[in-house]
């Protein structure tokens, strides 16, 4: 049986550094996780238990298309205190993690063969699910002189993509800088997506919202990163009013609604701030521990990040194959990196993202480790 063009993707190569620290592990090994781009917490302990009382009472079926009104009322006045802005709740789409977010806001806004630019090094499934969507990724090749954020909109393009915080760097764009990639995606006639999934995990100052600069784009974003709940597959986006029933009768045809229990979760996770800002304190007090070592250590070619929970770092005076070198540092030293190439199919060979998610402790560890490591080296 013959499998379609589009589901030519690439592989999420990141996974093979995870299972290969799971070998590791099952045999004996005691490995630092530095390549996960998730939360070691768990989900804000509200959310538990709001969860399983609710799983005494209640059948949990399928949800409205679009969410629960209550969440989308929690996500409307998130938008309220963290960024001054009214957001009327019906413009919020509650979707099936973020990732389900990706696959409505593309096929909604483009049509098969449509371009659609973003910034390179950028998270890797952005790019995945355009091709898997017959559409065509239009890289804006970024520096770390450029905070590895695209400093234009190319010409004759249909979309742009853009995220601050941006995995794997880190970086923002700032007021300025948003606005003027806003304002040119608009001359061109380019939609504009804007991923702000790591919003709230922030060190130099809060991220700015799409929605500050323009009401004519999609914002998406995730219960993941700051809410630490990754595996319950809870995203929502804010749309423009006149695409709210177009994103309806996408998502009723394909996702149904987002998960009813995950749904129950989010709400009472909105009660959890002060937990779930601990958590913020520990990722600051860890990113500051790398800034501080990784120079020290040999990895120096750093744009210091703004916010998420990752360092991404040139490693080009070490190798010109990431990949070898992390295989190298996980046999050796036990602490799991990421190599670049998810990232940056041309350049990623020579890059290396570590992730500051883990506990304290871990952290710590890991860099003592990798000191050792390139003492040796």
């Amino acid at each position: 049986m013959k499998v379609s063009n589009r589901s030519s993707v690439d592989p999420f190569l990141v996974m093979d550094v995870v299972a290969a620290s799971a070998r590791l592990e099952a045999a004996g090994r005691r490995i630092i996780h530095m390549e996960i781009g998730q939360p070691g917490t768990p989900a804000p302990m509200a959310a538990r238990k709001a969860l399983a009382q609710a799983m005494e009472r209640d059948a949990l079926g399928y949800s409205v298309t679009l969410g629960l009104p209550e969440l989308k009322a929690r996500i409307a006045g998130l938008y309220a205190t963290r960024h001054g802005l009214e957001i009327d709740p019906e413009r919020v789409v509650v979707t099936a993690g973020a990732s389900g977010a990706f696959i409505l806001a593309f096929t909604a806004l483009f049509d098969a063969g449509d371009r659609i630019a973003l910034g390179v090094p950028g998270y890797p499934s952005y790019r995945q699910i355009l091709k898997a969507l017959s559409l065509k990724p239009v890289d804006i090749v970024t520096t770390m002189e450029t905070r590895y954020q695209p400093d234009h909109v190319p010409d004759g393009v249909d979309g742009l993509i853009l995220a601050s915080p941006a995995n794997p760097s880190g970086t923002m764009l700032d007021r300025e800088r948003l606005g003027a990639l806003i304002a040119q995606a608009g001359a061109v006639g380019a939609a504009v997506v804007s991923d702000e999934i790591y919003h709230g995990l922030t060190y130099t100052g809060p991220a700015v919202s799409a929605l500050k600069v323009s009401d004519d784009l999609y914002v998406v974003n995730s219960f993941s990163k700051y809410f630490s709940m990754t595996g319950w597959r809870l995203g929502w986006m804010v749309v423009p009013e006149d695409h709210i029933r177009t994103i309806e009768r996408l998502a009723q045809n394909m996702f149904i609604c987002a998960p009813h229990a995950s749904q129950i979760a989010g709400i009472a996770a909105f009660d959890a701030i002060d937990e779930l800002e601990a958590n913020v304190a520990v990722y600051a007090r860890n990113r500051a521990r790398l800034m501080e070592r990784l120079p020290q250590i040999g990895f120096d070619r750093i744009a210091p990040p703004d916010g998420a929970f990752y360092v991404y770092a040139d490693v080009s005076a070490l190798t010109d194959d990431s990949m070898a070198l992390a295989r190298d540092i996980l046999e050796t030293a036990g602490v799991a990196l990421t190599p670049g190439h998810d990232f940056d199919t041309d350049r990623g060979a020579r890059m290396l993202r570590f992730s500051y998610a883990a506990s304290e402790a871990d952290v710590e560890e890991g860099l003592d480790r990798l000191a050792k490591y390139m003492a040796t080296r």
